[in-house]
């Protein structure tokens, strides 16, 4: 019971390091609290359902589609609100009151659009037979939503670590102003942010219904609370610390559900609250500010 609970929890947390990751990087970028991050996975769930039901395409494909449309739809969704809230004297409060009402449109719209219903996805279209690790039983679908997700993790670092865009975006997460005053587009910059954090949420919602078990237009509010937790505990900002929150989160999920399942619904609240009391920068907080 202990090593599955374990095994599963690092299964489970490699998604949530990507359920947070793309919070955490607008974040890092552009100081903004995205409070509509949960519904973009959402719609993320529903394209992969509808495609799946309507044209029996495969999730993986599904996840190429959602990288490029939600990457486009975030450009100018950014160049709409973001350089707005961003001339404002308080930026941080009033995102969060402005996503927070985009994020009640699209659960209003899904609900119209979709029906209140729950929604999932078999999960053998991601493989037919159980995976064995170390002596412990996992289904295919949980294997393979962590090693895709694991491959974005990885890609993001490629991306901030190893391509001159990354230099540049890693430049703006340290001081916005000094980017600009030495010749860096920060709205270009930013932008693509935007776009690549609105993307990384919709691949996360493809393997939802696989790993939550499944969708529906509310499940956006329990995903914002999920992914703030993954990233207070790894430190605000700093996107690849975004994994070891979300790890600790997964394993810390797995061994409630295990052994205190009737209080595995409190445990995003109860780790929010210990780590803004304990460390408030996050387990990583130190290394963003020497960045």
């Amino acid at each position: 019971m202990l090593e599955y609970a374990l095994l599963a929890g690092l299964v489970f947390g490699l998604y949530f390091s990507l359920v947070g990751l793309g919070l955490n990087l607008v974040f890092g970028v552009m100081r903004i609290v995205n409070l509509a991050h949960g519904d973009f996975l959402m719609l993320g769930a529903f394209g992969a359902f509808w495609l799946f039901n309507l044209y029996h395409l495969n999730p993986i494909a599904t996840v190429f589609i959602a990288l490029a449309v939600f990457g486009a739809l975030g450009v100018p969704l950014y160049y709409l609100l973001v350089p707005r809230l961003q001339r404002a004297r308080d930026p941080e409060m009033l995102s969060i009151i402005l996503f927070f009402g985009l994020s009640q449109v699209i659960e209003a719209l899904a609900t119209v659009g979709f029906g209140p219903s729950e929604r999932s996805i078999p999960g053998r279209v991601l493989g037919s037979g159980p995976v064995h690790v170390l002596g412990q039983t996992f289904p295919a679908a949980w294997m393979v939503s962590a090693a895709a997700s694991a491959l974005a993790v990885l890609g993001v670092y490629f991306y901030l670590y190893r391509t001159r865009l990354g230099y540049l975006t890693r430049a703006v997460m340290v001081h916005r102003e000094e980017a600009l005053a030495t010749g860096i587009d920060v709205h270009r910059v930013s932008a693509i942010a935007f776009g690549a954090g609105l993307a990384l949420a919709a691949i996360a919602g493809v393997f939802a219904p696989f790993m939550l078990g499944s969708a529906t237009p509310a499940m956006g509010v329990d995903l914002n609370i999920q992914s703030f937790a993954v990233i207070v505990i790894g430190s605000l900002g700093n996107p690849l610390g975004t994994v070891l929150g979300g790890i600790l989160y997964g394993v810390s999920l797995m061994f409630m559900q295990t052994y205190f399942s009737s209080w595995a619904n409190l445990l995003p609240y109860l780790l929010l609250i210990l780590i803004l009391l304990v460390r408030p920068s996050g387990l990583l907080g130190r290394q963003v500010r020497r960045a």
